[in-house]
């Protein structure tokens, strides 16, 4: 059975779940008793075949739940080995130019000057020349670069310190007063405690799930949470389980898999998504591209933490270094380049 068919009940499965309280084992007791009442699957046929079929098929999704299980595991390791060993290189020094006058250079440094000037004067003026060149060459890079931290960075240093937007919690997501949610790449989960003195049941719990809404609650009751999604929903993705008999744990699927949601509802606080902290375990759930554009923002967001260049601005300084050596007739040694 392909993938695709394989998935083709699952929003009835879910829902029959989701009215077992008793677990898998209740679970899977209806479903036998379903064989026995309605079909002949236990006697239509010799005595052990029945047994036969069952258990080939548990072999045959154990092995391939134990396949992706440890393939989930060795990305999980590589990631943590790739994170171990960028930690452990070196910094990048950041290059650096420092003006000097002609009397406190090194002995054995010479001055590079226009090498076919025939008076002093051409030879003021060619010097000159080039340290203007190499000026501008060093303006133009840091006009670029003060371009995008001057807009973009100031931008995104307030938006990190925004007083009015709330801390992540662990799972990044929220902590409200009734009801804790997390949230992936790819879903968001949200814990309601219900409080109630009796044990809760499906039958005693109402959720509604739309596009763009959410209604969740005790049956005859005010609901907990009751308003527009923030964001948009796989509704036929998303499914509610009740836990302990107390806590109500509702998954919604995301549409959009490239960004994280700021809030549940739109009644809710705005959590600071610039803090969100993604767990490397969960990369190799990401498509190669996603993947990619992830890891590049938890780099870059380490180097600003360390107090060293992101990805951008360790490409300037390498075009720098580049331009310096193709232009070896140019006198940096009294440019300022930071």
């Amino acid at each position: 059975m392909s993938g695709v068919d394989e998935e083709k009940y699952d929003g009835m499965l879910t829902h029959m779940a989701q009215q077992h309280t008793g677990g898998i084992t209740e679970l899977l007791d209806t479903f036998f008793g379903f064989l026995r009442r309605r079909t002949d699957f236990f006697v239509g046929a010799e005595k052990t075949y029945a047994q036969r079929v069952v258990l080939e098929s548990f072999s045959k999704h154990q092995n391939v739940a134990l396949k992706e299980k440890e393939k989930e595991e060795a990305a999980a390791a590589a990631a943590q080995a790739a994170k171990k060993k960028r930690s452990s290189s070196p910094p990048p020094q950041k290059s650096k130019i420092v003006e000097l006058a002609d009397d406190e250079l090194p002995a054995d440094v010479p001055v590079v000057k226009s090498s076919n000037a025939p008076t002093e004067k051409s030879e003021e003026s060619s010097s000159s020349t080039a340290e203007v060149s190499a000026s501008a060459a060093a303006a133009a890079l840091a006009k670029a670069d003060g371009s995008d931290e001057g807009e973009d960075g100031d931008e995104e240093k307030d938006e990190d310190d925004d007083p009015t937007k709330v801390k992540p919690n662990s799972g990044n997501g929220g902590d409200l007063e009734n009801y804790r949610w997390t949230q992936t790449l790819s879903d968001v989960e949200i814990r309601i405690p219900l409080n109630a003195d009796f044990a809760v049941k499906a039958k005693h719990v109402e959720v509604v799930m739309k596009k763009k809404s959410l209604k969740a609650g005790l049956r005859g009751k005010a609901p907990i949470i009751d308003g527009e999604l923030s964001h948009l929903i796989q509704v036929a993705d998303c499914f509610w389980s009740i836990e302990d008999n107390s806590q109500l744990v509702i998954s919604l699927e995301k549409v959009n898999k490239m960004e994280w949601w700021n809030q549940v509802a739109t009644t809710e606080p705005l959590i600071n998504t610039k803090k969100v902290q993604p767990e490397n375990s969960k990369l190799s759930d990401l498509d190669g591209d996603t993947r990619g554009m992830v890891e590049k923002m938890m780099y870059d967001q380490r180097q600003k933490q360390m107090g060293l260049p992101t990805s951008e601005e360790q490409k300037k300084q390498d075009m720098l270094g580049q331009f310096m050596k193709q232009h070896p007739e140019m006198d940096f040694s009294k440019a300022k380049i930071s």
